[in-house]
């Protein structure tokens, strides 16, 4: 029976080529994305397809539009495909470790990515260090700000990895910064730019004395400009993202936002690819690729709206 590779993954980017054995083009890559709407998995979609491609190798891409239990259904429908690895991006904390047990249970390896079920690990786990990037975020805010101001947080999805690490790395900063205080958190369901607006706007309505909002994904802090624009404060509010998407750096080019981290989007989408194909291979696989993140200012922005990473 003909062994296919099921790339669920909400994040793969485009990428160059990567070589590919002859016995790779037999296979068929599964793409669970968590959500299109979102650039960052956008980016990682088309990396993924389009090193697939330059293998010849086949990808089918299933979007969860935000939904865990429409994503459940999908992989389970991929693995009915006879497939050979799952490349895995959840589209929540919500029973994110079923699709995982699944497909192992069927005898398919799984390359999560940005996000890993704690209690359902893939096999080999590629994102962000988080954890370091928001760390280095949180310095720099300090920094900039001269140490001193109320910081108001827009948390992405709680439960979700990206989320748990920048709430780490951020919170190591700050720790070594005690006249940042943060006096408003709020969680997003899904990391969207309307629902920073709506919590930014809740949070200045009741405090408006911040001086710092930290958007968790830049989609989250463009809504947090938006509604510092429309409060029309009497002091300067520094506002900062994280994912360095294609909005998101433009409106750090713009001076919308001040600063945000840039994500290699389109190395991970070749990396989640060929960890797939190494896995269906029964090569080893790292258990944990970890990639690093640059702080984006406007000093060097332009080259990464010239050409994402």
């Amino acid at each position: 029976m003909k062994t296919r590779i099921v790339v669920a993954a909400l994040a793969l980017l485009a990428g160059t080529a990567l070589g590919s054995p002859a016995w790779a083009k037999d296979k068929v890559i599964g793409l669970a994305v968590a959500n299109l709407q979102a650039d960052f998995f956008n980016q990682i979609k088309q990396s993924v397809e389009a090193a697939a491609k330059e293998q010849g190798i086949k990808v089918v891409t299933v979007d969860a539009k935000g939904d865990s239990a429409t994503q459940v259904s999908q992989i389970q429908d991929l693995i009915t495909q006879q497939i050979d690895a799952l490349i895995y991006i959840p589209a929540g904390a919500t029973a994110a470790s079923v699709p995982v047990k699944t497909a192992k249970a069927a005898g398919i390896p799984v390359v999560a990515v940005d996000r890993n079920p704690a209690d359902a690990p893939g096999d080999t786990f590629i994102a962000t260090d988080s954890v370091a990037a928001a760390r280095t975020l949180g310095d720099y805010v300090c920094k900039v700000t001269g140490g001193k101001g109320n910081v108001a947080v827009i948390q992405g999805q709680i439960g979700t990895t990206p989320e748990q690490d920048r709430d780490k790395g951020f919170t190591e900063a700050l720790a070594k910064c005690p006249g940042l205080t943060v006096s408003a958190k709020q969680a997003s369901t899904a990391w969207m730019q309307d629902e920073g607006f709506n919590i930014a706007q809740d949070m200045l309505q009741r405090d408006p004395t911040i001086s710092v909002f930290f958007g968790r994904a830049d989609a989250l802090a463009l809504g947090a400009a938006q509604a510092v624009k429309v409060a029309n404060l009497d002091h300067k509010t520094w506002i900062f993202g994280f994912d360095g998407d294609v909005a998101g750096l433009k409106a750090v080019q713009g001076g919308t936002l001040d600063a945000t981290m840039t994500q290699t989007t389109q190395q991970m989408g070749r990396l989640a690819l060929q960890s797939a194909l190494d896995l269906a291979d029964g090569k080893k696989v790292p258990a944990e690729q970890l990639q690093a993140a640059t702080l984006t200012t406007k000093d060097n922005v332009a080259g990464f709206i010239e050409k994402h990473p």
